[in-house]
């Protein structure tokens, strides 16, 4: 589990094609490496990964085809979003991510507004159900409340310190991001869809 607040960007040096996947080779110099262990969890870009090698300088981790076909951005020379799992003394700054992708979503406005950004992005139906106002959810690993919610798109507000830390900074139209939706929205959906007599 992670909270949604992005504490280094890494680059993804290599993504070597597999059988079952890529094996990523990811710089994470910054993220600080003297207390991760081959077994823990980072989330990258908002996908939970689990690190198969590691040296001070980063990690490696395999990406399944199934995650391939939801996700974007684990393509080698990217800028990537990084945070460790969570501990349970941690405080939890942002909310409850699984690191588990929904979907990918398309970059139509990023806009500056003097003292924040205004984002906005277009999202497929199945996905925008899940989304609503004042809820939470995670773009590219980064937890952000929502401000508008429509049939097909979300609006966010980006503070400067977390676009100037993450990698919203290269985010414009047209870019793709990868979407967790709030895990709550889907708990509830499985209970109302639960028959009574169960």
């Amino acid at each position: 589990m992670f909270t949604g607040i992005v504490t280094a960007v890494g680059r993804i040096e290599s993504a070597r094609p597999g059988a079952e996947g890529v094996r990523l080779r990811v710089e994470a110099q910054a993220l600080g490496m003297d207390d991760v262990r081959v077994g823990d969890s980072i989330a990258v870009q908002g996908v939970c990964l689990t690190v198969i090698a590691r040296d001070a300088q980063g990690f490696e981790a395999d990406v399944s085809r199934a995650t391939l076909e939801v996700t974007h951005g684990l393509e080698g020379g990217r800028a990537v979003n990084l945070e460790k799992s969570l501990r349970a003394s941690d405080r939890i700054g942002g909310h409850i991510v699984a690191g588990h992708v929904d979907g990918v979503g398309t970059v139509t406005a990023f806009d500056d507004l003097g003292g924040s950004f205004r984002l906005e992005v277009d999202v497929a139906p199945e996905l925008s159900r899940y989304i609503a106002r004042k809820a939470s959810i995670t773009v590219d690993g980064v937890s952000l409340t929502v401000n508008e919610a429509g049939d097909s798109s979300f609006v966010v507000n980006i503070i400067p310190h977390t676009r100037a830390i993450t990698t919203f900074r290269g985010l414009a139209a047209g870019s793709r991001v990868n979407l967790e939706v709030d895990l709550l929205a889907r708990y509830v959906e499985r209970i109302l869809q639960a028959s009574p007599d169960r």
